[in-house]
């Protein structure tokens, strides 16, 4: 409890708007249905939410591996959080991504693909329709979790950096939050499909709300960076 106390609003206030940024990304979101596009198709239910389960799993422990290597990384580099010079350059990177994600994170207006190259698209494509057991479907949860690294990335190395900062007795707690964070779409779309919405209704919904999703996904990141700037560049 003393731990939880003495947090700086600020390293908080990263850790959450990071998790929620990564959580807005769509990548994960898409194989998932993927995945329960050709496992309803095959399974009985029970074997479609083990596949799930594991999906999920494997999206979240890729995210505490490399939150917890980063945090590994940082305090044996630096025995404390980065540089204002680091940290200043995360937030250009992160001004960067937001307007790529407003130009080029959808290939076309027409479709719900994502920015990845066409072979890797069809390999998860291929992966989800092929996934039969639960080491398969934590693999793809892993896969996917990798594959949208080049726009989740920065996000983890900014939570890893304030989790630094945070005691040391919570600080696997914070990981796991934002692991949560992180995931939380994966579990809101479970509970969809589970209160009986099929995955065509979402699809169909998804295309339909593309565009607010884009624009609420690229100005998260800008948000995200704002806060940065303000409060661990000008206010360091």
């Amino acid at each position: 409890m003393d731990g939880l106390l003495s947090v700086n609003p600020v390293q908080f206030g990263v850790i959450l708007l990071a998790g929620i940024v990564h959580a807005s990304l769509q990548l994960e979101l898409g194989a998932l249905l993927l995945l329960y596009h050709a496992s309803l198709g095959k399974h009985i239910k029970q074997k479609t939410k083990d596949l799930v389960s594991n999906y999920i799993l494997g999206s979240a422990m890729l995210v505490i591996l490399f939150v917890s290597t980063i945090i590994f990384l940082i305090s044996s580099v630096s025995y404390t959080s980065l540089s204002t010079e680091s940290i200043a350059v995360l937030a250009a990177v992160l001004l960067m991504l937001a307007v790529l994600i407003w130009l080029f994170y959808y290939r076309s207006r027409q479709t719900t693909e994502l920015w990845l190259p066409k072979s890797i698209a069809r390999y998860i494509n291929k992966r989800a329709k092929l996934t039969d057991s639960n080491i398969e479907a934590f693999s793809l949860g892993m896969l996917t979790a990798f594959s949208e690294m080049p726009f989740s990335f920065v996000l983890m190395v900014l939570a890893a950096d304030s989790i630094v900062l945070m005691p040391f007795e919570i600080q696997f707690l914070v990981v796991l939050l934002y692991a949560f964070i992180s995931v939380l779409p994966l579990f809101i779309l479970r509970f969809f499909i589970k209160r009986g919405s099929t995955v065509v209704d979402i699809q169909k919904w998804r295309m339909r709300n593309r565009n607010f999703f884009k624009v609420l996904s690229g100005t998260l990141f800008l948000t995200l960076a704002i806060f940065v700037i303000a409060f661990r560049v000008l206010g360091a």
